[in-house]
């Protein structure tokens, strides 16, 4: 699947058995422990920027600290419709409630 794809089917809500994805009731630091996961390529998680900036974003927002220095440094291997995806995905995750800022 393209990073694309994924981003939009993620962010959609999206729930796979084959995928670990966000939800409501994660920590910022599982958050970034599942952004790890997307921009490594680990635990069942395809190699995707888009998605570890995605998730990452949404760790950050939660006040994960780790998670705004990985998003930094991802943000510096990806192009600026990379970041505008990822940033748009990270949004409809918080518009369609999967996950909350505010616990």
């Amino acid at each position: 699947m393209q990073a694309q794809e994924m981003a939009h089917d993620l962010a959609a809500g999206a729930q796979t058995d084959e995928l670990p994805l966000p939800t409501a009731d994660m920590s910022g630091d599982e958050l970034f422990k599942l952004g790890m996961m997307y921009s490594a390529g680990s635990g069942g998680c395809p190699m995707d920027r888009v998605s570890a900036h995605m998730i990452f974003n949404l760790a950050a927002m939660k006040g994960s600290i780790e998670a705004r220095v990985y998003r930094r440094e991802m943000s510096q291997e990806m192009d600026r419709e990379e970041i505008a995806e990822a940033q748009k995905a990270a949004r409809r995750y918080i518009d369609t409630g999967v996950v909350r800022l505010v616990a």
